[in-house]
Protein backbone atom coordinates (compact mmCIF):
# COMPACT_ATOMS: atom_id res chain seq x y z
CA UNK A 1 0.00 0.00 0.00
CA UNK A 2 0.73 2.96 -0.89
CA UNK A 3 2.13 5.83 1.26
CA UNK A 4 -0.25 8.46 0.65
CA UNK A 5 -3.37 5.69 0.66
CA UNK A 6 -1.87 4.91 4.04
CA UNK A 7 -2.48 8.33 5.21
CA UNK A 8 -5.80 8.56 3.39
CA UNK A 9 -7.02 5.70 5.40
CA UNK A 10 -5.77 7.25 8.66
CA UNK A 11 -7.78 10.75 7.96
CA UNK A 12 -10.73 9.30 6.88
CA UNK A 13 -11.22 7.58 10.26
CA UNK A 14 -11.54 10.99 11.98
CA UNK A 15 -9.78 12.38 15.35
CA UNK A 16 -11.27 11.98 18.76
CA UNK A 17 -11.96 15.80 20.40
CA UNK A 18 -11.38 16.50 23.73
CA UNK A 19 -10.12 19.43 25.69
CA UNK A 20 -7.05 19.17 27.74
CA UNK A 21 -8.22 19.96 30.74
CA UNK A 22 -9.20 16.27 31.33
CA UNK A 23 -5.71 14.93 31.04
CA UNK A 24 -4.37 17.50 33.42
CA UNK A 25 -7.04 17.16 35.99
CA UNK A 26 -8.52 13.75 35.53
CA UNK A 27 -6.45 12.06 38.82
CA UNK A 28 -8.36 14.93 41.19
CA UNK A 29 -11.63 13.70 40.30
CA UNK A 30 -10.09 10.46 41.41
CA UNK A 31 -10.55 8.73 38.15
CA UNK A 32 -8.86 5.90 37.34
CA UNK A 33 -6.54 5.36 34.37
CA UNK A 34 -9.08 2.68 33.46
CA UNK A 35 -11.74 4.52 34.12
CA UNK A 36 -10.13 7.43 31.73
CA UNK A 37 -9.68 5.26 29.51
CA UNK A 38 -13.01 3.40 29.37
CA UNK A 39 -14.58 7.44 29.05
CA UNK A 40 -12.12 8.11 26.03
CA UNK A 41 -13.35 5.06 24.40
CA UNK A 42 -17.36 6.29 25.01
CA UNK A 43 -16.16 9.79 23.24
CA UNK A 44 -14.71 7.95 20.42
CA UNK A 45 -17.93 6.21 19.88
CA UNK A 46 -19.86 9.29 20.13
CA UNK A 47 -17.77 11.26 17.12
CA UNK A 48 -18.44 7.67 14.94
CA UNK A 49 -22.27 8.21 15.26
CA UNK A 50 -22.36 5.52 18.25
CA UNK A 51 -24.00 7.43 21.20
CA UNK A 52 -24.77 4.68 23.45
CA UNK A 53 -22.26 1.94 23.00
CA UNK A 54 -22.33 -1.42 25.12
CA UNK A 55 -20.59 -2.81 27.67
CA UNK A 56 -19.20 -5.31 24.84
CA UNK A 57 -18.81 -2.77 22.43
CA UNK A 58 -15.91 -0.98 24.53
CA UNK A 59 -14.87 -4.50 25.88
CA UNK A 60 -14.13 -5.60 22.44
CA UNK A 61 -11.48 -2.51 21.91
CA UNK A 62 -10.11 -2.70 25.48
CA UNK A 63 -8.15 -5.35 27.67
CA UNK A 64 -10.93 -5.68 30.17
CA UNK A 65 -13.73 -7.98 30.27
CA UNK A 66 -17.06 -7.07 29.89
CA UNK A 67 -17.90 -6.79 33.33
CA UNK A 68 -14.85 -5.01 34.19
CA UNK A 69 -16.43 -2.03 32.01
CA UNK A 70 -19.72 -2.73 33.38
CA UNK A 71 -18.08 -1.72 36.82
CA UNK A 72 -16.11 1.17 35.48
CA UNK A 73 -19.35 2.37 34.06
CA UNK A 74 -21.10 2.08 37.33
CA UNK A 75 -18.36 3.36 39.38
CA UNK A 76 -18.43 6.98 37.00
CA UNK A 77 -22.32 7.12 36.86
CA UNK A 78 -21.94 7.05 41.38
CA UNK A 79 -19.43 9.25 40.42
CA UNK A 80 -21.92 11.72 38.82
CA UNK A 81 -19.20 12.08 35.73
CA UNK A 82 -21.85 11.21 33.28
CA UNK A 83 -25.37 10.93 32.76
CA UNK A 84 -28.23 8.72 30.23
CA UNK A 85 -30.45 11.21 28.33
CA UNK A 86 -33.35 10.18 26.56
CA UNK A 87 -34.47 11.44 23.33
CA UNK A 88 -37.17 10.28 20.68
CA UNK A 89 -36.63 10.92 16.88
CA UNK A 90 -39.36 11.63 13.90
CA UNK A 91 -40.65 8.18 14.24
CA UNK A 92 -40.99 7.97 17.96
CA UNK A 93 -38.39 5.65 18.83
CA UNK A 94 -36.52 6.08 22.06
CA UNK A 95 -33.28 6.55 22.06
CA UNK A 96 -29.92 6.86 24.89
CA UNK A 97 -27.10 8.09 25.35
CA UNK A 98 -24.47 9.76 27.06
CA UNK A 99 -24.24 12.99 28.30
CA UNK A 100 -20.41 14.21 29.38
CA UNK A 101 -21.56 17.49 30.62
CA UNK A 102 -21.56 16.68 34.18
CA UNK A 103 -18.02 15.19 33.48
CA UNK A 104 -17.03 19.30 32.14
CA UNK A 105 -18.64 21.15 34.33
CA UNK A 106 -16.30 19.01 37.01
CA UNK A 107 -13.33 19.81 35.59
CA UNK A 108 -14.04 23.28 35.22
CA UNK A 109 -14.80 23.30 38.67
CA UNK A 110 -11.37 21.86 39.57
CA UNK A 111 -9.69 24.21 37.70
CA UNK A 112 -11.78 27.34 39.49
CA UNK A 113 -10.82 25.60 42.75
CA UNK A 114 -6.99 25.31 42.07
CA UNK A 115 -7.69 28.93 40.97
CA UNK A 116 -8.51 30.20 44.03
CA UNK A 117 -6.21 28.06 46.12
CA UNK A 118 -3.60 29.66 44.41
CA UNK A 119 -5.08 33.42 45.19
CA UNK A 120 -5.40 32.41 48.70
CA UNK A 121 -1.85 31.25 48.77
CA UNK A 122 -0.57 34.37 47.29
CA UNK A 123 -2.85 36.58 49.86
CA UNK A 124 -1.34 34.77 52.84
CA UNK A 125 2.15 35.01 51.79
CA UNK A 126 1.50 38.75 51.12
CA UNK A 127 -0.33 39.34 54.74
CA UNK A 128 2.58 37.41 56.16
CA UNK A 129 5.00 39.95 54.23
CA UNK A 130 3.02 42.99 55.68
CA UNK A 131 3.79 41.88 58.94
CA UNK A 132 7.51 41.93 58.59
CA UNK A 133 7.79 45.40 56.67
CA UNK A 134 6.24 46.73 59.23
CA UNK A 135 8.97 45.66 61.59
CA UNK A 136 11.53 46.53 59.37
CA UNK A 137 10.22 50.05 58.94
CA UNK A 138 9.67 50.20 62.55
CA UNK A 139 13.03 48.91 63.62
CA UNK A 140 11.86 46.46 66.07
CA UNK A 141 9.10 43.25 66.60
CA UNK A 142 5.62 44.27 66.71
CA UNK A 143 3.54 43.73 69.92
CA UNK A 144 0.77 41.28 70.12
CA UNK A 145 -1.78 44.54 69.89
CA UNK A 146 0.26 45.71 66.92
CA UNK A 147 -0.09 42.50 65.16
CA UNK A 148 -3.93 42.32 65.94
CA UNK A 149 -4.57 46.01 64.97
CA UNK A 150 -2.96 45.44 61.38
CA UNK A 151 -5.07 42.11 61.01
CA UNK A 152 -8.11 43.92 61.59
CA UNK A 153 -7.01 45.87 59.30
CA UNK A 154 -7.01 43.02 56.68
CA UNK A 155 -9.92 41.13 58.27
CA UNK A 156 -12.55 43.92 59.84
CA UNK A 157 -11.56 47.15 57.85
CA UNK A 158 -11.43 45.07 54.25
CA UNK A 159 -7.94 46.89 53.23
CA UNK A 160 -5.99 45.07 51.02
CA UNK A 161 -2.19 44.86 51.50
CA UNK A 162 -1.11 46.83 48.53
CA UNK A 163 -3.17 49.82 50.22
CA UNK A 164 -1.88 49.17 54.03
CA UNK A 165 1.54 49.37 52.32
CA UNK A 166 0.82 52.38 50.54
CA UNK A 167 0.01 53.96 54.25
CA UNK A 168 2.40 52.97 55.55
CA UNK A 169 4.86 54.75 52.93
CA UNK A 170 2.52 58.10 53.71
CA UNK A 171 3.54 57.35 57.59
CA UNK A 172 7.51 56.93 56.64
CA UNK A 173 6.69 59.78 54.63
CA UNK A 174 5.71 61.91 57.45
CA UNK A 175 8.47 60.45 59.99
CA UNK A 176 5.17 59.70 61.80
CA UNK A 177 5.83 56.10 62.42
CA UNK A 178 2.84 54.89 64.67
CA UNK A 179 0.22 52.45 63.84
CA UNK A 180 -2.38 55.44 64.79
CA UNK A 181 -1.06 57.70 62.48
CA UNK A 182 -1.33 54.99 59.44
CA UNK A 183 -5.06 53.92 61.12
CA UNK A 184 -6.18 57.40 60.25
CA UNK A 185 -4.71 57.26 56.80
CA UNK A 186 -6.61 54.23 56.19
CA UNK A 187 -10.09 55.37 57.38
CA UNK A 188 -9.93 58.68 55.55
CA UNK A 189 -9.25 56.55 52.26
CA UNK A 190 -12.08 54.56 53.40
CA UNK A 191 -14.08 57.49 53.67
CA UNK A 192 -13.14 58.92 50.25
CA UNK A 193 -13.73 55.05 47.98
CA UNK A 194 -9.68 55.30 48.04
CA UNK A 195 -9.50 51.39 47.05
CA UNK A 196 -6.55 50.92 44.71
CA UNK A 197 -3.08 52.73 43.92
CA UNK A 198 -4.31 55.36 41.15
CA UNK A 199 -6.75 56.01 43.69
CA UNK A 200 -3.85 56.56 46.51
CA UNK A 201 -1.76 58.54 43.75
CA UNK A 202 -4.60 61.16 42.85
CA UNK A 203 -5.31 61.40 46.46
CA UNK A 204 -1.87 62.40 47.68
CA UNK A 205 -0.59 63.84 44.39
CA UNK A 206 -1.71 67.55 45.36
CA UNK A 207 0.13 67.31 48.87
CA UNK A 208 3.42 65.85 47.87
CA UNK A 209 4.00 66.97 43.82
CA UNK A 210 7.20 66.11 43.32
CA UNK A 211 9.21 62.78 43.14
CA UNK A 212 11.53 61.88 45.83
CA UNK A 213 14.05 59.46 46.85
CA UNK A 214 13.62 56.08 48.10
CA UNK A 215 14.26 53.39 50.66
CA UNK A 216 14.46 49.52 49.50
CA UNK A 217 11.51 48.42 51.06
CA UNK A 218 8.56 50.75 50.46
CA UNK A 219 9.74 52.71 47.30
CA UNK A 220 9.38 55.50 50.02
CA UNK A 221 10.95 58.89 50.65
CA UNK A 222 11.46 58.94 54.69
CA UNK A 223 13.74 62.40 54.88
CA UNK A 224 13.62 66.15 53.66
CA UNK A 225 9.94 65.72 52.20
CA UNK A 226 7.12 67.54 52.43
CA UNK A 227 4.14 65.53 53.41
CA UNK A 228 0.31 65.73 54.19
CA UNK A 229 -0.73 65.09 57.88
CA UNK A 230 -3.44 63.14 57.76
CA UNK A 231 -4.19 63.62 61.22
CA UNK A 232 -5.10 66.78 61.03
CA UNK A 233 -7.56 66.25 57.77
CA UNK A 234 -11.03 67.98 58.19
CA UNK A 235 -13.98 67.80 56.08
Amino acid sequence: MQQDERLKIWMEQGNVSISQLFFQHYKQLLISDSDAMVLLHLIAFQEAGNYFPTPTDIANRMQLQEKEVTNCLQRMMQKGLFSIEQSTDENKVLHEQFSFYPLWSRLIDEVEKQSMETEEEVVKQEEGEIFSLFEQEFGRFLSPMEFETIGMWIDKDGHSTEIIRAALREAVLAQKMSLRYIDRILFEWKKKNVKTMRDVEKQTKAFRPTTVATTPQLNAAIKDVPFYNWLEERE
